[in-house]
């Protein structure tokens, strides 16, 4: 009997101690944080209590996607509007001022381009830097200097990209690209030209690799309808992409996966829903979609799911050990499902909402697009929406 108590006892505890490092474990509670507009709007975003929200940039468009140079500065791309336009700049912040928490000169150092949603840099054996600008058509590269603030040479083609499809109005035409740099290549997203089809072109709904001088190019991995963020960490790539539109409110999944080189995805013949794939039954197929590569981490039906960011286990702060990711919003209201920021722990399991907010009594106050690291506890994010960065830092 009294081994038996012991050992009930014992269990007892450790229960009671893997419950207890459970709740410490669980993400702090949301509180509202006041955010004021220069254009006179006032509301709250909801994050947690030791962290601040500041917008620091105001009175832009489509801001898109982060981009550090080499010499420290931040690049951010602006799309102008949903529209195919040529409009589309890319501008370079500088002058920044910790006590106004402003940047004092926002240059346009790119315009007229082709609805650029992402840039990235890269120095070369010689020790030459670039500026790459991925438009819907064509992918661009420039010689970069420290402290240019426009391109110091004529761009140089590396790639032309389909840039044609369906309107925004019939869920396709997927006319953004996405870079990233690792591992001595370069990583390309192309979305797809509808929202399911077969594709005619195996460089749609792909993630194309390729030499930093254009060379070598290659489909890395297919089925992959709309990878829009793009993040190479540690030795591997990993991608954010949007289901398909027209399998109801509840599905499929918008996913997060750690790209294996020659995969297929298996869009548009499969979908994911609970992290599991599943055929589409408008899009049948003889291999089904067993062998279909398994998530790293799902987010809830027509959140689109955008940017992200990783967090090292060095921050120590409230943000640690995780990723960050951009969900940008459904476009149906009444889902509430993204406008917001997640957490995506080391392992793929779901962290819970660090900002949200964006979508308050069926209004869209803004919709969270990419996320850039500067810091322990510090990072940018950018809302295509109103054209505003915002900083979250430690309270001070």
């Amino acid at each position: 009997m009294i081994p038996s108590l012991f050992s009930a006892l014992r269990a007892a505890a450790a229960a009671s101690a893997l419950f207890a490092g459970a709740a410490l474990a669980a993400p702090a509670p949301l509180t509202p944080h006041p955010v004021k507009l220069d254009d006179g709007r006032s509301f709250s975003l909801n994050l947690p209590a030791e962290l601040e929200i500041v917008p620091v940039v105001q009175g832009l468009k489509r801001v898109r996607f982060f981009a550090r140079s080499p010499d420290g500065r931040i690049f951010v791309t602006d799309m102008r509007d949903l529209s195919d336009n040529k409009l589309g700049r890319v501008y370079v912040l500088d002058g920044w001022d910790e006590k106004t928490e402003r940047y004092g000169k926002i240059s346009a150092y790119l315009d007229k381009q082709r609805n650029p949603n992402s840039v990235a840099f890269h120095t070369d054996p010689a020790g030459q830097a670039w500026l790459y600008v991925a438009n819907t058509d064509k992918l661009l590269r420039y010689r970069y200097r420290n402290g240019d603030l426009k391109p110091s040479s004529e761009p140089e083609v590396l790639a032309s990209f389909p840039d044609y499809g369906l309107s925004y109005k019939y869920g396709g035409w997927h006319l953004t690209r996405t870079l990233a740099f690792g591992g001595g290549k370069l990583y390309v997203s192309v979305g797809s030209s509808c929202n399911a089809c077969v594709e005619k072109e195996d460089v749609r709904a792909a993630i194309l690799q390729m030499n930093p001088d254009g060379s070598g190019r290659r489909i890395y991995a297919s089925g992959l309808r709309n990878a829009v963020g793009l993040l190479y960490r540690d030795g591997k790539l990993f991608a954010t992409n949007q289901g398909s539109d027209h399998l109801g409110d509840q599905k499929p999944d918008e996913t997060m996966f750690v790209v294996q080189d020659g995969a297929d995805y298996g869009w548009p013949y499969c979908y994911y829903s609970g992290g599991k794939p599943l055929a589409d039954p408008k899009f049948p197929r003889k291999a089904g979609c067993l062998n279909a590569p398994k998530t790293f981490s799902f987010f809830p039906s027509h959140a689109s799911a955008l940017g992200l960011a990783w967090f090292p286990s060095t921050d120590k702060g409230a943000v640690r050990d995780e990723f960050l990711v951009a969900l940008h919003g459904a476009s149906k209201l009444s889902l509430n499902h993204g406008y917001r920021i997640v957490r995506v722990k080391a392992d793929g399991r779901p962290g819970g909402d660090l900002v949200n907010g964006f979508l308050a009594g069926g209004k869209v106050l803004g919709r969270p697009c990419d996320v850039l690291r500067t810091g322990p506890d510090s990072f940018l994010f950018s809302d295509d929406k109103s054209g505003v960065i915002y900083r979250v830092r430690p309270k001070r």
